[in-house]
């Protein structure tokens, strides 16, 4: 309470009134009495030159006597004033403070003195002044004695200021002392009541400040049934109010930062200057920057590409939604399409800008008309040596025993590869859209090389390759399709028979790996064939590529081989990969999952 300022203030002002209060009082009170003694004073001299002047009358009249003398002295006595006779000539007749009428006779003329110019002219005169016989001031008032109508002489009657004084000085230090303990009082009372009224002021002040703080459930507790009391509960209701709508704007903008962040579109919104208000982890991702970091920042300086800038501008001057595509030059060169939609409002506040990453989808794109182009050309090669073979023969070969067996011999033969590249399109389409049904077994490897060996035996036998397995780790099982797994391994096989010249050698070996990260089995079907070159490695599993087209076609493959075998190891939940170098042969190694 102490650390108040509006304690301090409310309590000063008060204090000053009170002060002040005292002051007047002290004054006022003071004066009065001052003058109340001062009023009695004047009646008390009155009364006494009254009563003196009727008893003295005759004497005065007689002039300067003994018995004037005595009788002045014990009615002065008896009155408790000083008394004195003057002529009306200023001549001293009897005086109260002399012993006896010779020293009477010694004072001097009071004609020149106030109250008795006024006494002689007016009939009564008042005056302060020394007495002439000391410096002490004494209170004077004089009054005219007439006999049967005619003056004879002035009665003047004194006291002295020097008592009164005191008295006067004695109840002014009451009056103040009394005004110094009222201001205290006062001042003790004002404080205990601006304590009661700043009390209730500090519990708001403190609560405002909690609420501030943003302690929504802080409470104020003021008895007061007053218009504090009144704040204090309308304050408590506001604070209910605010914690109700924080809470709700707080859920309602996780659940707004939650769908934004969970989008794969990143969100970009800028105010009317193309500041970023807001940029989800998307667009982060998509421009490579942080979107926490960049709230406030220019639109520019944050994704440093002047096309989508200058869609945006277009947005904000035009009011009308801007879409395009552009290309993002980062670490990889993402495209993106971008849709720039500016708010409602005038002026315009700004744009939110929409951006979905194509870089994939023009992939797809790109891998389809190739796959497109490619399926034509390798259905067109065989429809072409057919339909010539069938022109020939319609055109009288028929005739010629030996040709016409020849042309049907031909016709046949790229009837085959026609028919083994629809059977590959059509099994790379089933394993692609997933709908090729797999029954995931253990597995023996032994058991799936040796098959695949016995097949192409014949083949290896034929160009005399040497065609072995060599187990470096026996009875080995693996989680796969069976006839899958036989697939795989004749692809491979196949090829390494056709790219290995004549003397060569194609191997199998498997073994197994057991670590805590992973328990894999590893084939590798190795060769001696003519290798593939560094550039070429990346693009072996696509579909119709060739390393060596002509010789491919020579030797009737479809393209379509490894890339069924690379769909086939990553639906048993496996992997490939292929180490190489020209003209040194071929290793491509299977990591399937261990039974």
């Amino acid at each position: 309470m102490l650390s108040s300022r509006v304690f301090w203030k409310l309590l000063l002002a008060t204090a000053g009134l009170n002060l002040a209060a005292a002051l007047v009082f002290g004054a006022i009170v003071a004066r009065w009495q001052e003058d109340q003694l001062v009023e009695q004073l004047e009646r008390r001299l009155q009364d006494a030159a009254f009563l003196a002047g009727d008893d003295l009358a005759g004497e005065i009249a007689g002039g300067r006597s003994e018995a004037l003398q005595a009788c002045v002295k014990r009615l002065a006595e008896k009155i408790g004033v000083r008394l004195s006779v003057v002529a009306l000539d200023g001549t001293v007749l009897a005086d109260s403070s002399q012993d006896d009428l010779a020293k009477v006779a010694t004072m001097q003329n009071l004609h020149d003195l106030p109250e008795i110019l006024r006494a002689v002219s007016r009939g009564e005169g008042t005056a302060e002044h020394s007495s002439g016989l000391s410096d002490e001031i004494f209170r004077f008032f004089a009054t005219r004695v007439d006999v049967d109508g005619k003056p004879v002489g002035v009665l003047r009657s004194a006291t002295s200021l020097a008592a009164i004084r005191a008295t006067t000085a004695a109840q002014r230090r009451l009056v103040w002392n009394a005004a110094i303990v009222m201001f205290l009082a006062a001042l003790g009372l004002s404080s205990w009541i601006v304590a009661r009224v700043v009390e209730p002021v500090a519990a708001i002040d403190k609560a405002v400040d909690a609420i501030m703080s943003g302690n929504f459930q802080q409470r104020i507790y003021v008895p007061n049934r007053d218009e504090l009391g009144q704040l204090a509960g309308k304050l408590n209701r506001l604070s209910q109010e605010l914690d109700s709508r924080i809470a709700q704007l707080t859920a309602s903008h996780e659940r707004q930062a939650t769908v934004l962040g969970g989008m794969i579109e990143g969100v970009i919104a800028v105010d009317q200057r193309e500041r970023v208000l807001f940029a989800n982890a998307a667009a982060g991702r998509l421009f490579e920057f942080r979107p926490t970091m960049v709230e406030g920042r220019p639109l520019l300086e944050v994704v440093r590409n002047h096309t989508l800038e200058a869609a945006v501008s277009a947005a904000l001057a035009t009011r009308q939604p801007q879409r395009l595509e552009t290309t993002q030059d980062g670490s990889d060169k993402t495209s993106v399409a971008i849709q720039a939609t500016p708010l409602t409002g005038d002026p315009c506040p700004g744009v939110v800008i929409v951006m979905h990453d194509t870089t994939e989808l023009r992939r797809l794109e790109s891998l389809r008309r190739d796959f497109v182009a490619n399926v034509s050309h390798e259905l067109k090669t065989p429809l072409s040596s057919i339909k010539a073979y069938a022109e020939t023969l319609r055109n009288g070969a028929l005739d010629d025993r030996e040709a016409s067996v020849a042309f049907v011999e031909r016709i046949q033969e790229q009837a085959e590869r026609l028919h083994h590249l629809i059977l590959d399109l059509l099994s790379l389409a089933r394993i692609e859209s997933t709908q090729q049904v797999f029954e995931i077994v253990p597995v023996s490897v032994q058991e799936v090389v040796d098959a695949c060996l016995a097949n192409y035996r014949g083949a290896a036998e034929a160009k005399r390759i040497v065609l072995a397995a060599e187990p470096q780790q026996p009875g080995c099982f693996v989680r796969a399709d069976k006839e899958g797994l036989r697939e795989i391994l004749d692809n491979l096989v196949d090829n390494a028979i056709k790219y290995t010249p004549e003397g060569g050698r194609v191997t199998i070996r498997w073994r197994a790996i057991e670590e805590p990260a992973s328990k894999v089995a590893t084939i590798d079907v190795a060769d001696t064939g003519i290798g593939i070159a560094a550039d070429a490695l990346p693009r072996v599993f696509e579909r119709f590529y060739r390393v060596d087209k002509a010789r491919s076609r020579e030797l009737g493959g479809t393209g379509l081989g490894l890339a069924i075998v690379k769909h086939l190891v990553q639906s048993f939940g496996g992997t490939i990969s292929v180490a190489s170098e020209s003209g040194e042969g071929s290793t491509f190694r299977i990591s399937l999952p261990l039974a």
